[in-house]
């Protein structure tokens, strides 16, 4: 495999831009800017989702603790509760799936609330991964006025999910089986018909992201990560070089 193609198209492309690739049966691997702080976007839903099952392992909160959605609680579009009905009654297993599968922004707000922003930046840190920062509920504009930004890097987003891969977390089958189901599927699956993903993407203004395991014939994490980048020119770089990782030619 000539990781150095990846690498340098990598680098060719504007902006600040991250890659973290990791072969889950030899254990090889290389990054670019792994790193580098990069704003989350949606992919801090996944930090979130791993303290909703440490906390349903904890005895903290029941999978089928009931919500109501209250118009107050209805953030833009990802997602499908902003458009439901006050009133709406859902799970917090619902809110976590569809946090995931939809990236849904009032489920994961609604979670947040619920789990604690302390909480999930204190997991990350017993975890290790002190890159992986909240600072803010999604859509809080005062906040961003204030310079705060949810920031990821590429290499620990990637030792999180080989965390959830490895089992080393609670519920990681549940964690596992919900990223699978994922329905935003026009980055890293886009060329894979076939090859099951559990990843997550992650969108903004000069932002695009996908992160997830590749189960190809050798299974293998990939963490793609940008922002203030060409947002079109990048999700065809996510796209190629999933392809390439997987099957070792171009598409």
């Amino acid at each position: 495999m000539d990781y150095e193609q990846i690498l340098r198209a990598q680098e060719a492309l504007p902006g600040t831009t991250a890659i973290y690739y990791k072969n889950l049966k030899t254990g090889v691997s290389f990054e670019y800017n792994g790193a580098e702080p990069i704003i989350a976007a949606s992919v801090i839903k996944i930090p979130v989702m791993v303290e909703f099952f440490h906390q349903v392992a904890e005895g903290r909160i029941c999978e089928n603790d009931l919500f109501t959605i209250k118009n107050e609680d209805k953030l833009p579009s990802c997602g499908a509760l902003t458009y439901m009905h006050e009133g709406l009654q859902v799970t917090a297993l619902d809110l976590c799936t569809l946090m995931i599968i939809l990236s849904d922004n009032t489920a994961t707000n609604m979670l947040i609330k619920r789990l604690g922003m302390a909480n999930i930046n204190d997991r990350m840190k017993l975890l290790g991964l002190k890159h992986l920062l909240m600072t803010r509920l999604l859509f809080d504009g005062e906040a961003q006025k204030r310079g705060l930004e949810n920031r990821i890097t590429a290499s620990e987003i990637g030792i999180l999910l080989e965390l959830i891969y490895c089992g080393a977390l609670p519920h990681s089958d549940k964690m596992l089986d919900i990223l699978k189901k994922q329905r935003l599927n026009g980055k890293m699956p886009f060329y894979l018909h076939g090859t099951p993903i559990a990843h997550k993407t992650g969108e903004d203004d000069g932002i695009t992201h996908d992160v997830g395991i590749v189960f190809a014939e050798d299974p293998f994490i990939l963490c793609l990560l940008s922002e203030k980048t060409d947002v079109p020119a990048y999700e065809r770089h996510i796209q190629t070089t999933s392809f390439l990782l997987t099957h070792g030619t171009q598409p």
